[in-house]
């Protein structure tokens, strides 16, 4: 959905916000703060459904509906999938805008959190890495990157153990010719190491890395690479996967963030990293975190790798 049809489509609803019946939904809880605004768990008291009501900060109503508000806004309007979570609605008025969303019980960090048994289902991380990786490869057949990949952005349906991408927030449209993009985007956590190192044009192999961190996250129920700032961040990478060079990844030299000198580090054998995960899993893993990103693994040949070969038996 083009930008200009969005934003035609919001300056409609403002013009009858008299009309928009803010009412008609409950607030039941809160369930989730985040940099640009809150959400509730709400209902719809027209048809009873339950939804989650995402309200935006509007700080300067002045200048008009957020850019990020308009891009996912826009993100989500072009895509119909069963791995992503679906917007409802879209309401705005000059001091409010709110994105209606279908309502999930609780988000990947969370069920970990609550859920000590979590990893030792080594079907049920299965299961969440491989919906994971069919949202991402669907966005990425239609030129989408997500950007902030992390597991409170991954919401789970207990029920059926469905699993949602959310929060398109730092979403991208790639463009063609690709052109440069900001640094500014992936939780530490999960951002790549191309992003870390400054590389200035990068794609969708900075999704497939941070999906690559969370899957080593089910496994081992903490962070793989928990820093706290970028420097911290890409030694604790090049201490697990080795340090760079021209052999094994060409052109890194020559990247900016290399102007800091890192210890030469021997990558270590994942399975005393990950040591839970069985040999397939073990060789996913290290294609995803391929730190070329040339090299990287995508998402959808992910889906085709022999750690899924028996996916369709899990209930």
């Amino acid at each position: 959905m083009a930008l200009s049809l969005v934003l035609s489509h919001l300056f409609v609803l403002e013009k009858d916000c008299d009309d928009i019946k803010f009412e008609q939904y409950e607030k039941l809880e809160k369930i989730g703060k985040g940099t640009y605004g809150v959400v509730y768990k709400c209902r719809n008291c027209e048809t009873n459904e339950i939804v989650a009501l995402k309200k935006l900060k509007m700080d300067k109503p002045d200048e008009g509906v957020p850019y990020t508000a308009v891009r996912e806004i826009s993100l989500l309007k072009e895509m119909q999938h069963e791995n992503i979570v679906r917007l409802l609605d879209v309401e705005h008025t000059e001091k409010r805008l709110y994105l209606v969303f279908e309502y999930l019980d609780l988000d990947l960090a969370k069920h970990m959190e609550s859920s000590p048994e979590f990893s030792r289902n080594p079907r049920l991380v299965k299961l969440f890495l491989y919906q994971i990786l069919r949202g991402v490869a669907y966005c990425h057949s239609h030129r989408i990157l997500h950007r902030d990949l992390k597991p409170q952005n991954l919401l789970i349906d207990l029920r059926t153990n469905t699993l949602k991408l959310a929060d398109f927030g730092l979403g991208r449209a790639l463009s063609i010719p690709l052109g440069t993009l900001t640094h500014q985007m992936v939780t530490l956590l999960y951002r790549a190491p191309e992003i870390l190192l400054g590389l200035k044009k990068y794609s969708t192999p900075v999704d497939v890395w941070s999906v690559g961190c969370i899957f080593a996250e089910m496994v081992n129920q903490k962070p793989l690479f928990p820093g706290d700032t970028e420097i911290k961040q890409i030694r604790m990478i090049f201490s697990v996967m080795g340090t760079p060079n021209e052999d094994t990844w060409p052109g890194v030299t020559a990247l900016t963030g290399l102007i800091y000198k890192y210890p030469k580090c021997l990558p270590k054998d994942l399975a005393t990293v990950v040591p839970n995960l069985d040999a397939a899993g073990l060789d996913l893993l290290g294609k995803m975190l391929c730190l070329d990103p040339i090299k990287r693994i995508t998402a959808k040949s992910a889906l085709e790798h022999e750690y899924f070969k028996d996916i369709e038996l899990i209930p």
